[in-house]
């Protein structure tokens, strides 16, 4: 158990280690948070630029989130990685692929996990409310994973990149392959990427059914129809095969069931989306239009029957409009735009419920015909005030849901709608030539899912859901403020914020029964949840070394239990030092600590939150750049060995039965060769 971690001594710490560690690049760059390319050093909230290593192929994109400031993740197995954003979990993050969000109301399983890491160039996530440019659910933040993007060249070139990695802890193995072709006119990227897992080892044996395989294709292409217009394709297709879910592994209701536990024969992830880019007098008009389908087969195995007790399967089917026109107006940039989307789901699920023989096979559908309409429009303004640049927005949209049946039998007032105003002010100060000051304000909110309006029906983690179509939409106060410091040698980011929920909305465990015997888990409105902390990160060149060091301070609070906030993650600290080099030898090692977590629900969850030991895991990396290799112009050989010390444990975000959670992995050695030509 590492001692408890305060958040001055972090604060301090943060600050001081401007002293020990790396330069990023001064002029990095995002699109997600002004919607449009911006200096991450010059927009008012906490941003982190992800890019995946060689070495991280055979994870999925949303472990890349781990141990990242303000970051971390909700496991449900080696598959499901959910990003969660300063506490906030993945109903109240938008995430998104290439700009679009990622829509499905699907309890198990993770959104950010619908893409393979070796086609993803970057993953931006946005931290603090994004309402006004992303609508519902943007309160946490935004997490949008972005695939290389198609790019005129002045002349005909040709070339991409591939990368092949094999790991040992679950004896995976990940290839992907990216094709480029482009001239002044036109630009094509072709991509195809797989991946098999097999179960992977913690220090306590092999974690059973933690494997998996996948598949990925990616096509993009953009034509110049004049100077003033370009249109692009964006289609995508994602497979996962054999997911299995094992952090949903309970006791069967009723118990001659055995163990059942959730898993997923196929699921998949589909996208058709089309641009156009119109310069419009000073400014620019960008539209997309698009169709996304996240496909669901879900499972029940019975380990007494040993087959599938329940099966379930669903398409969330989103179909989408967006445009924005970004101008000047005199000293004032200006984006004013407009989206809507549809997100429709019609589960079909059988159970089988007729003991001991469990064969009669019924339709039990925990919802009909269920729907999620949102249109809205928005404003952003950018200016400056002497110095200071300030950005200031507003949103209004009109959120709709209906459903043609609840449960069993409830067909009458399932319908409701609300009016949701978004806004966000932001400032930026400079206070040196190397040293930013920010501070912002904001409201956003969240509209309830299909599956928390309209699901009445048993989940994997062992809860009978009853949800509640006249749900009230969540919305949030934040305030954030921090320094952003960077210089030819170093680089560092505080914060420090506070965010207030209204009209929370969570699943309280009721301690009443179902009929079917499981326990209720009743979807309801909490009057008002508080979520605040500091977190920071710091880097800098000691001679020919970087020096590299995070934080995250974290509390959440219950107001109306008057108990701290279900599932928080705990407060964490990781100290980094490395050698980076584009040719010849590079490594980097890393220590992260995670404290304890005793401050847990027990009114609100009760009495089924654990709390969770602290740990500290270590993890190095090596390479080779070589450089030019005949029709390669760039060749890396890569090791990565994770929990060196082969270290017990799992986070406190992770699934399973009380006191039996999953298992993170144990010691492992990851190899990769990468390349592009």
């Amino acid at each position: 158990m590492i001692p408890r971690l305060h958040p001055l001594a972090l604060a301090c710490f943060a600050v001081s280690t401007t002293a020990l560690a790396a330069p990023l690049e001064l002029q990095e760059t995002v699109v997600t948070a002004k919607g449009y390319e911006a200096a991450t050093h010059d927009i008012p909230q906490a941003i982190e630029v992800l890019e995946p290593a060689a070495t991280h192929g055979t994870q999925t994109a949303g472990s890349l989130l781990r141990g990242k400031p303000g970051l971390a993740v909700h496991s449900d197995g080696a598959w499901g990685q959910n990003p969660v954003l300063r506490g906030l979990k993945k109903e109240s993050v938008v995430l998104m692929v290439d700009g679009v969000r990622v829509n499905s109301a699907q309890p198990l399983g993770s959104l950010g996990s619908f893409l393979d890491l070796g086609l993803l160039e970057r993953a931006e996530v946005v931290k603090g409310p994004g309402s006004v440019l992303y609508g519902s659910g943007a309160m946490g933040g935004v997490v949008n994973l972005i695939t290389p993007e198609a790019r005129f060249t002045e002349r005909a070139e040709q070339g991409g990149r591939f990368g092949l990695s094999a790991s040992s802890v679950d004896e995976g193995f990940n290839g992907a392959l990216l094709l480029r072709d482009s001239s002044s006119n036109h630009a094509l990227v072709l991509g195809a990427a797989g991946r098999k897992a097999n179960d992977y080892d913690s220090p306590s044996g092999t974690e059973e059914r933690t494997g998996y395989s996948s598949d990925s294709l990616l096509l993009k292409y953009k034509q110049r129809l004049s100077d003033d217009v370009n249109v692009s394709l964006n289609l995508q297709r994602h497979t996962d095969r054999d997911v299995w879910y094992p952090g949903s592994t309970r006791t069967g209701t009723p118990a001659r069931l055995g163990q059942v536990t959730m898993h997923s024969p196929e699921q998949s992830r589909e996208l058709y989306q089309l641009g156009l880019e119109n310069r419009l007098g000073d400014g620019t008009l960008n539209t997309e239009i698009y169709r996304q389908e996240v496909y669901r087969e879900i499972r029940a195995y019975s380990s007494a029957l040993e087959r599938n007790q329940v099966r379930n399967d669903v398409s969330f089917i989103t179909h989408g409009l967006r445009t924005s026109y970004l101008m000047p107006v005199g000293d004032h940039l200006l984006t004013v735009g407009g989206e809507g989307w549809k997100m429709t789901g019609d589960p079909e699920r059988h159970i089988h419920n007729n003991p001991p023989l469990f064969n009669n096979d019924q339709r039990n559908d925990p919802f009909k015909d269920g729907e999620v309409s949102s249109y809205g429009v928005f404003v952003q303004d950018e200016f400056e005030l002497g110095r200071t640049a300030i950005v200031a927005g507003a949103r209004l949209d009109h959120v709709s849901g209906d459903a043609k049946q609840k449960g069993a039998n409830q067909t009458s007032g399932l319908a409701s709608s609300d009016n949701n105003l978004s806004w966000s002010l932001g400032a930026t100060h400079p206070l040196t030539d190397t040293l930013n000051f920010y501070a912002n304000v904001g409201q956003a909110y969240r509209a309830p899912d299909l599956r928390e309006r309209f699901e009445d029906a048993a989940r994997g983690d062992g809860y009978y859901h009853i949800g509640n179509p006249q749900l009230d939409p969540e919305r949030s106060t934040s305030f954030e403020i921090g320094l952003k410091g960077h210089g030819g040698a170093f680089d560092y980011r505080l914060a420090a914020f506070h965010t207030r929920i209204d009209d929370y909305i969570a699943g309280r465990v009721t301690g009443a029964r179902a009929p079917n015997g499981l326990p209720i888990k009743r979807t309801e409105n909490l009057d008002e949840v508080v979520i605040y902390g500091l977190e920071g990160s710091a880097s800098k060149a000691v001679g020919a070394f970087v020096v590299d060091a995070g934080f995250t301070w974290l509390r959440g609070e219950n107001k109306q239990d008057d108990e701290p906030l279900y599932q928080m993650p705990a407060h964490e600290l990781t100290l980094g030092i490395g050698q980076p080099a584009e040719r010849g030898l590079y490594w980097h090692a890393q220590l992260r600590a995670v404290a304890e977590q005793d401050r847990v629900a027990t009114r609100f969850s009760n009495g089924t939150e654990d709390e969770t030991s602290g740990f500290v895991t270590a993890d190095a990396s090596l390479g080779w750049g070589f450089g030019r290799i005949g029709v390669l112009q760039t060749a890396n050989l890569d090791a990565r060995l994770s929990n060196i010390f082969d270290r017990a444990y799992h986070e406190h975000l992770a699934d399973g039965v009380s006191g039996y959670e999953l298992e993170a992995p144990g010691r492992g050695l990851t190899l990769a060769l990468s390349g592009s030509f």
